[in-house]
């Protein structure tokens, strides 16, 4: 039943390791520092797999997850196509079927299994899939080695937009496999010595002034398409809590009826409780010593002092108005983030802004299939921001525009608390 494996805790890049790779525009070229870059982000992938049993690595346990083994052959199939299939000449498929399996949206690839069927693909199997990511692994490694420099200033910014993708899944590996174990009345451990990491002790808020300022990426490092343009913001008096909501007060709220209180909640929201039956953050059990949650180390006893997690967007802005309070936008989040004025802002949890997802003005997604990685979902969901517990070593940086449903709760999504307007 249990397993032991190690999960990075995350905050922002850090120096010294081999991600971040460098900038595809430094000069000269080092191959070897890509080559680094790429085998330590397809390691942490086998690496988070590594402690499941390949019936766990099947399952797929609600349409929004997908199976362990899936994420390993998806993030295998997107250096194939885009990167191998179209700037290796003479590349050799290792199987053209897989395409139709593990493409997941991008329309301009081709076809695809539904979403919802993904737990069905039940060959290949997770050592046949192991195989997969060796044959592409190899081309990649060789790719990076002998292609002409010209060659390599198309391909690098390809390649690094799927050592960043393939993080992305890494971090979902671990949000889907906890789905999964939450179903199982066994209580799976996947990590015995996973603990969350030391919360900073920051009390007091941030004041924002009322300010023209910009956000976005500035232009240097990677950045997904969606955090750019650089622009202006018209930034209101603001202020926002540098301490991110915990376990205790989210309790408080609990307990003075939060859940059973529609005034608290938007029209939505309330149908979500109602329909879900929901009385606390996803997880949470509630037992005859109290509140305990299903968690990466298996079942524990919540921790006050820790922050809240597992919460929509519903929940957030309940929370909020609860509180009397606002959810902060995320041009204040990144403007007080910047300055190092927020604690725990990375490596805990990712937090709802009451910001909608939309594009910057004058956003322009990528051209081609890649342009369907970000672009055509900006509508109906929030924005989030920070990282957690999950996200990989070197993925988190201040401009990182997450975004999810408002119902969904199955990330490490949390929540800091602001005042507009005063």
């Amino acid at each position: 039943m249990a397993a032991s494996a190690a999960i990075s805790h995350s905050t922002e890049p850090q120096a010294g390791s081999a991600f971040p790779p460098p900038s595809p525009q430094k000069r000269p070229i080092d191959r070897e520092a890509w080559i680094a870059a790429y085998r330590t982000v397809r390691a942490e992938t086998e690496s988070r797999a590594a402690p499941l049993s390949p019936e766990d690595q099947q399952i797929q346990s609600m349409e929004d997850a997908s199976p362990t083994k899936w994420h390993r052959a998806h993030t295998t199939w997107f250096f194939e196509q885009f990167l191998l299939g179209e700037h290796c000449p003479g590349y050799r498929i290792y199987d053209e079927r897989l395409h139709y399996l593990f493409n997941s949206y991008y329309v301009q690839a081709g076809p695809r299994q539904p979403r919802f069927m993904r737990g069905m693909i039940t060959r290949p199997t997770a050592e046949e899939t192991r195989g997969y990511r060796a044959h592409v692994d190899a081309a990649v490694a060789s790719l990076l080695r002998d292609a002409e420099t010209a060659a390599l200033e198309a391909i690098l910014p390809i390649l690094e937009i799927g050592l960043y993708h393939e993080q992305q899944h890494q971090e979902l590996m671990l949000t889907d496999i906890l789905h999964a174990f939450a179903q199982n009345p066994l209580g799976p451990v996947y990590d015995e010595a996973w603990r969350w990491p030391v919360s900073e002790s920051r009390k007091g808020q941030v004041e924002l002034s009322r300010s023209v300022t910009q956000i976005g990426h500035g232009g240097e490092g990677f950045a997904f398409d969606n955090e750019s343009p650089r622009h202006d913001v018209l930034v209101l008096p603001a202020t926002i809590d540098r301490a991110l909501v915990t376990n205790a007060q989210w309790l408080a709220f609990i307990e003075d009826g939060g859940y059973r209180r529609a005034e608290f909640w938007l029209s939505d929201g309330w149908l979500k409780v109602q329909s879900e039956g929901w009385e606390a953050p996803g997880y949470w059990r509630r037992t005859e010593r109290g509140w305990s949650s299903m968690t990466l180390a298996g079942i524990q006893p919540i921790d006050p002092t820790q922050p809240v997690t597992h919460i929509s967007y519903y929940e957030a802005d309940a929370f909020a108005r609860w509180s009397g309070r606002d959810l902060p936008t995320e041009a204040e989040w990144e403007i007080a983030a910047r300055d190092g004025l927020l604690g725990d802002a990375f490596g805990h949890v990712w937090q709802w802004t009451r910001s909608a997802y939309g594009p910057y003005p004058g956003y322009r997604p990528l051209p081609g299939a890649l342009g369907e990685y970000n672009g055509k979902f900006m509508s109906n969901q929030y924005v989030l921001r920070g990282s957690s517990v999950a996200t990989s070593e070197g993925h988190a940086r201040i401009g990182y525009r997450n975004f999810f449903y408002p119902h969904q709760r199955w990330q490490f999504t949390g929540l800091r608390l602001s005042d507009a307007g005063r």
